[in-house]
């Protein structure tokens, strides 16, 4: 975990837009590196907790932009992202020339160069910054982040992307490639939850026990870390959503559209979208994403899973 230390910045502001489960996290190690933290949420009330431990509560993103030349935006989507900066109140009309938004979704990386475009006629700096490794990481400082930006969008931030994550990855000079490798990784996540749902549904239709076909998983060639962790809240029986069932069916949709684009195969990922698809038309979109193995007809799972 980040430990609190002097920081040459901590004369300037920061602000973020976003207290979910990762944004939270994510102004908490800012504020324990130095950092004076301005903080926004469609939800006051989640900004005003903020504010009671330590930041600065604003009422708008124009009101936190008018406050902070470095803005880390972390919010669901493109649309999310769009009204933040653009929408009323949005953070755009109050964002000096030489200030930075750091966007940190997962995006359409052709929506993020586009972005990328839009604030430089500005005369403000962006980076493409989309991140992973889930709430604790977040609130730990220890995350991933894929950058892409200028370099003086990067000498701008000044040390707030690595007091955010422990990896800061830099993979270009423009918009874009942070955004590609992020939906990249997430072809990955959501084919491997899906794989791991097929696998433990058939082992409970076989009549295997959950409990002992996930011990002999999680030690054997065929685990990964999306079935000891997703895995783990089907043995629960815990659909909490810490990353909902919705959110992989856009994001492997933003996989296949960029794929689309080129006529480029995903023959796995399209299948794992439609699995994620019917979970989602079931009821289960805003159930933990391990709640897709609730399509498979004819299991019976654990206990605390049915109407979850």
């Amino acid at each position: 975990m980040n430990q609190e230390r002097p920081n040459p910045m901590s004369d300037k502001s920061i602000g973020v837009i976003g207290l979910g489960a990762m944004g939270r996290g994510m102004a908490a190690s800012l504020r324990r590196a130095g950092w004076r933290v301005h903080v926004c949420d469609v939800r006051a009330e989640a900004a005003q907790a903020f504010a009671a431990e330590g930041g600065v509560a604003c009422g708008s993103p124009a009101e936190l932009a008018a406050q902070c030349e470095v803005i880390v935006s972390v919010v669901v989507n493109a649309a999310q992202t769009e009204a933040v900066l653009f929408g009323d109140g949005g953070a755009a009309v109050n964002m000096k020339p030489g200030s930075l938004f750091i966007m940190c979704s997962t995006v359409d990386p052709n929506w993020s160069v586009q972005l990328e475009a839009r604030l430089a006629a500005q005369g403000v700096l962006y980076l493409d910054a989309p991140i992973s490794g889930g709430a604790a990481k977040a609130a730990s400082g220890e995350m991933t982040m894929m950058t892409a930006g200028t370099p003086a969008a990067y000498a701008k931030a000044g040390g707030a992307l690595e007091a955010m994550a422990a990896k800061v990855y830099r993979l270009g000079e423009r918009a874009g490639n942070g955004s590609k490798v992020k939906i990249i990784n997430q072809l990955l996540a959501g084919v491997h939850i899906a794989a791991a749902a097929e696998a433990m549904a058939l082992g409970l239709r076989e009549g295997v026990k959950a409990e002992d076909l996930y011990d002999v998983i999680t030690h054997s060639a065929g685990n990964s870390w999306m079935f000891e962790n997703r895995m783990a809240h089907v043995l629960a029986g815990d659909y909490t959503p810490l990353s909902a069932v919705d959110i992989f069916v856009k994001d492997l949709g933003l996989v296949l559209d960029t794929a689309r684009a080129t006529k480029f195969p995903l023959p796995l990922s399209a299948t794992a979208h439609q699995m994620f698809m019917q979970a989602s038309t079931a009821g289960y979109a805003r159930e933990d994403d391990a709640a897709v193995i609730k399509i498979f007809p004819g299991i019976t799972l654990p206990p605390g899973a049915a109407g979850a």
